[in-house]
């Protein structure tokens, strides 16, 4: 693999992975362990003391075996750290504990939060659930914790906080800022007004590019942990914007891209931010230049649990169980979580209708199916018309792929057969020179259903009912 061996980091809301890339991007090794939380005082949070001790004992193994010259942080786009000055102190450098953003506010706090956030391009998203948006649980902390606020150097989000504890350089970067942190105005590029108004100027770190070399690992933490003391340090980037960078770097312009996992997130360039709807899931993102991009997103992976439960990490949908879900109309309607997606008014409303699913498989084929009408509708908000590139974890299950191929009939679907965008976009920005084109097929055909429109047109109409009624 020789000296250009890239280690990214990608920090999911359920799983932290590391992996080992190539020059060209291709993973050679992946290690993986789970990134739960833990109750409070003074919140739900993120263990990052564990994830810590993970991290570098990851970094130094696989270390031992590449040649790593090059790391690269990417991550979800709801969490943050407040950190004082030493990447050192407590073992983590955080003053205060990652809030984790599913985690509900005090009723007070997002009463008061409302009116501070500014408009729709301000914010970049809607108010959604739980602390998911940086800047309130930055609120929240002033108001529970505000003498650790008060000692606090830097607000980091995760690519740039995990950048800051290996090179000890605190940096911005605005595709995650530009991920419904309600931090950054991606359209007018440059911060939102709540962050002058509250006066957080004073945490908010330089902004650099992605791609920006922050220099080498900080000499003593590389001698403690045995990790290369001559591996590069880049600032990361927004785990979605940097799949979305991996086909853009490849040539690959006017595609939807589809980022399937804990949220199915749409991204697509060439979308005029002023078409932006908020009330359906619809962002404003930004790509590492800086530029808009549109965004859409709904917290899937929660509807899968809620409707599968419990299930092998190898369950695949049985087209002749998908057939009989749909010739007899069993269908998962929106929706399970606390997060409305694309249909306004449809939290916490999720319900079975027709014939219950009666076993394990009905139950995996159902969420299956359910998942594959939910991208539909939300990558659809931003151009139902154009090629979509779906990737990520959902691909584990060939049926998901198939199926949204079918509900949208005479239209371009692929595959990312290499399964790792997320990686593969992150190290592009770790060398120079255009990325090479992805692995990209067609999904794996599955049996005819006559009844699959109708029964998507079904679907639509009961996810709507919410938005009617509110």
């Amino acid at each position: 693999m020789g000296a250009a061996t890239i280690a990214v980091l990608d920090v999911g809301k359920s799983n932290v992975k590391l992996s080992a890339c190539d020059a060209a991007g291709r993973v050679c090794e992946t290690l993986v362990t789970p990134n739960p939380s833990r109750p409070g005082p003074p919140w739900r949070h993120t263990d990052l003391r564990a994830l810590n001790l993970w991290v570098l004992e990851a970094l130094a193994d696989l270390g031992r075996r590449h040649p790593l010259g090059r790391f690269i942080a990417t991550g979800y786009g709801s969490g943050a750290v407040l950190v004082g000055d030493d990447p050192d102190a407590g073992g983590d450098g955080a003053v205060l504990p990652m809030i984790d953003y599913e985690q509900p506010l005090p009723e007070a706090v997002a009463r008061a939060y409302a009116p501070l956030a500014g408009g729709f391009l301000d914010r970049g998203s809607a108010l959604m659930m739980g602390a998911t948006h940086v800047a309130r649980q930055l609120f929240w902390a002033e108001q529970a914790e505000p003498a650790a606020v008060a000692r606090a150097r830097w607000l980091l989000c995760l690519p740039q906080y995990w950048a800051w504890r290996l090179s000890g350089v605190a940096v911005g970067e605005v595709t995650i800022l530009g991920a419904q942190s309600h931090l950054w105005n991606v359209a007018a590029g440059g911060w939102a007004p709540i962050v002058a108004a509250r006066g957080w100027g004073r945490l908010m770190a330089p902004m650099v590019r992605a791609d920006a070399d922050l220099g080498p690992v900080r000499a003593g933490l590389a001698a403690r942990h045995g990790l290369p003391p001559d591996m590069h340090i880049h600032a990361g980037v927004h785990d979605s914007s940097a799949n979305f960078h991996r086909y853009r770097a490849a040539g690959m312009a006017g595609v939807c891209v589809v980022s399937t996992g804990t949220w199915i997130v749409a991204m697509a360039d060439g979308i005029d931010p002023a078409t932006l709807d908020e009330a359906r899931g619809m962002t404003c993102n930004a790509d590492v230049a800086g530029a808009p991009v549109g965004g859409a997103l709904t917290m899937a992976g929660r509807e899968y649990e809620a409707i599968a439960g419990p299930q092998p990490a190898d369950a695949r949908a049985d087209p002749a169980v998908l057939g009989r879900l749909i010739a007899r109309g069993t269908m998962a309607a929106p929706s399970f979580g606390p997060d409305d997606g694309q249909f306004p008014g449809s939290a916490g409303r999720g319900r079975i209708l027709g014939p219950p699913p009666d076993s394990p498989q009905e139950r995996h084929a159902l969420a299956v199916l359910h998942m594959a009408l939910l991208t539909v509708a939300c990558a659809g908000t931003l151009d139902p018309a154009r090629p979509w590139v779906l990737d990520g974890s959902f691909l584990r299950d060939p049926a998901f792929a198939a199926l949204v191929g079918a509900l949208r009939p005479g239209r371009e679907t692929w595959v990312n057969a290499e399964g790792y965008g997320i990686a593969a976009g992150a190290a592009a920005l770790c060398r120079p020179g255009p990325a090479p084109a992805p692995d990209l097929r067609p999904p794996e055909p599955l049996p005819a259903f006559p009844d699959l429109s109708r029964y998507a047109a079904r679907w639509r109409a009961l996810a709507e009912e919410a938005t009617n009624e509110r």
